[in-house]
């Protein structure tokens, strides 16, 4: 799989890059880097056309000067990128998440990813916050569904809370193969992991569903979250701003789904929903 990788240059480089990444995820792209001149933005070179960036507002603002360049990636070139940037994060001091070359951490829940091209190594804030949502909340023996699981770290994570069964899907296949290795890796008995998208839902029930997905998708999708939702079930919703938070709660009240809890770290937010 090639991927196309955008490398731009912001000033200011905040709130720029915030907006950029929100903009650019509208527009397709799925995974992001941020560095100290700007973003690095990646898509799938089968997903890329010409006019990706036409609908992408900020690069004709005003306030900000963004320039870029961007060339096709190949997978090796990409997990050579994360070893060399990827650092291990201690949430709350009860989770760690660290790649297998870093030493183990003194901590409950101790989480090895190998990331390779796959979005959920919890160091962005999205994943941070929903790892901390899981670290709240009870799920032993719950049934769980990871939706858009990225490296598969939040059903690892619910498992070792003690969740099962667990349900694992991402529509992307490199998601999907590292989701596979990392549940080996860390000894996971319970999760099943899938490739596709919701509609592998149909006819499946859950207590707990996790979705860290951008807000488009997640608006598409949450009347089949709603549907395969036990009574009293918990979603976990994230991928989106403090701005995105009324069309959210509003579509999900739609189903019957109310809002409990938020957790925002800067800009972005994650939210807990009870039906």
């Amino acid at each position: 799989m090639i991927y196309i990788g955008y490398y731009f240059k912001v000033e200011p480089i905040q709130p720029g890059v915030e907006i950029l990444i929100a903009e650019l995820g509208f527009a397709g792209f799925e995974s992001f880097v941020e560095t100290e001149e700007g973003v690095t933005a990646y898509i799938q070179k089968e997903e890329w056309h010409e006019a990706i960036l036409e609908n992408v507002q900020i690069l004709n603002s005003d306030e900000f000067t963004i320039t870029y360049t961007f060339e096709d990636i190949e997978q090796t070139n990409w997990n050579a990128e994360w070893e060399k940037n990827f650092n291990p994060i201690v949430v709350d001091d009860i989770c760690a998440v660290r790649a297998p070359f870093h030493d183990e951490f003194n901590v409950e829940y101790d989480i090895v990813i190998e990331p390779k091209m796959s979005f959920g190594t919890g160091h962005h804030e999205t994943t941070h916050m929903m790892i901390q949502h899981i670290l709240k909340n009870d799920l032993t023996d719950k049934s769980v569904l990871d939706m858009g699981c990225g490296t598969g770290v939040l059903a690892i994570l619910a498992e070792m809370k003690g969740a099962q069964p667990l349900d694992a899907i991402d529509i992307d296949n490199w998601c999907y193969l590292n989701s596979l290795e990392n549940v080996e890796r860390n000894n996971c008995k319970h999760i099943s992991v899938y490739e596709g998208d919701a509609s592998l839902l149909e006819g499946r029930k859950y207590d707990v569903i996790i979705a860290n997905i951008n807000r488009n998708i997640l608006l598409n999708d949450l009347e089949t979250y709603a549907s395969c939702l036990n009574k009293n079930g918990m979603l976990f919703l994230s991928g989106f701003y403090e701005s995105d938070i009324p069309i959210i709660e509003a579509k999900c009240n739609e189903y019957m789904l109310n809002l409990t809890e938020k957790l925002q770290r800067n800009n972005w937010v994650s939210l807990k929903f009870i039906n």
